[in-house]
């Protein structure tokens, strides 16, 4: 998550990027029900102003916190593993990333979605993405084509209910068993 940097700028002259971060922050911790200009102002110690010099409304900022989660959660990420990974180890590391990294934002995205259609548009698009990628890793290690939108949805519903488990002994999972995970789900499938 995008931490608010203190700056040398005035803080009635926030960026739009301090707003989304402030507002990502806000999400994680409070949930959708705090997304609203004057309790948002207010945490940051701002004007309401400060908000509309950004944002026309508070539906044009919850679209702008929905495009930034997409962008840095799911198309960033594959850009970033599609330009520095090669072969079967592509898998393996974005498990090791999906596994390890903290998900509060992304539980209170998809807590968000279960009352707004519009955040459960976009939820749905980032979990169609991110199955869609995990299969075609999955292809390119090997793994047959009709084999590989199963093993993938098995893969990004262990990620989605690893973060719901609440005893931390059962939450947690080492690379070296990231790694032989990876390898179970590229085996070639026995048809």
């Amino acid at each position: 998550m995008v931490e608010v940097a203190e700056s040398s700028v005035s803080k009635d002259r926030l960026t739009r990027e301090q707003w989304i971060a402030h507002g990502l922050r806000t999400l994680a911790r409070q949930g959708a029900a705090a997304l609203k200009t004057g309790t948002m102002a207010k945490g940051l110690q701002v004007s309401r102003g400060s908000f509309y010099w950004h944002f026309n409304s508070i539906a044009d900022f919850r679209a702008q916190l929905l495009a930034t989660w997409q962008e840095r959660a799911t198309d960033g990420v594959i850009r970033e593993i599609a330009s520095s990974i090669v072969g079967p180890a592509r898998l393996t590391y974005l498990m090791q990333l999906a596994f390890k990294e903290d998900r509060s934002l992304d539980r209170a995205f998809r807590s968000w979605a279960a009352s707004d259609f519009d955040a459960a548009k976009v939820v749905a698009t980032v979990d169609a993405k991110r199955v869609a990628y995990i299969a075609k890793l999955l292809r390119e290690s090997g793994v047959d084509a009709r084999a590989s939108i199963p093993r993938a949805e098995f893969i990004y519903w262990a990620y989605i209910g690893q973060s719901s488990v609440m005893n931390s002994a059962h939450g947690t999972i080492t690379e070296a068993d990231l790694g032989d995970l990876s390898g179970l789900f590229t085996r070639p499938s026995s048809s």
